[in-house]
């Protein structure tokens, strides 16, 4: 069940940037102990203040908030940040590849990543910040596209059961992904 005080919009101070920056850092896979990365998920590219706040002038990011504070986000990537990033130009490639063989639109966002703060888990956060992310894209976009680590078993099965779909499976830098898209 969804938090009742528990609100969505887009980002437009850089003091929800910096609170993304922190639950981020609360969640990378690094910080997170072997459980609590299987039992939980986790999180594996660390933002800098700089490319985060230029994402978001691009397209403002996502967030749930709880008495004022963000308490999960999902952030908006474009196309054009591809090469900004270097941990995610094979995501790209390979999402441009996937697209091409299976004759989809390119028009699409990237989700660059989404957390929900551990005291918020499990009561629909994760849903109602894709709920709310979808409803303000669509139109400008035909789809979301972002990928999985396969370790992280928790976010597959979350993306999942919103109705993401598989793209396609890929290994960079080591680490086994899942390319998934939800249409709009």
């Amino acid at each position: 069940m969804v938090k009742k005080d528990v609100a969505y919009c887009r980002t437009t101070t850089d003091e929800e940037l910096r609170q993304i920056l922190k639950l981020q850092e609360q969640n990378l896979k690094e910080v997170l102990s072997s459980q609590e990365k299987h039992q939980e998920g986790f999180v594996t590219l660390k933002h800098s203040f700089d490319i985060l706040k230029k994402m978001n002038d691009a397209c403002a990011h996502c967030v749930a908030k709880h008495e004022g504070k963000v308490v999960g986000y999902a952030l908006s990537m474009l196309q054009n940040f591809k090469n900004d990033i270097p941990l995610l130009v094979p995501m790209f490639n390979e999402i441009d590849k996937a697209l091409e063989e299976k004759n989809l639109s390119r028009h699409y966002i990237a989700m660059g990543q989404v957390c929900v703060d551990k005291n918020f888990r499990g009561q629909g956060v994760f849903r109602g910040l894709y709920n709310y992310m979808a409803n303000q894209l669509r139109g400008d976009f035909d789809a979301i596209i972002t990928e999985v680590d396969t370790k992280n078993i928790r976010s597959s099965n979350a993306h999942k059961g919103i109705g993401f779909e598989a793209l396609k499976n890929y290994t960079s830098n080591n680490r086994h992904w899942e390319v998934i898209i939800l249409k709009l």
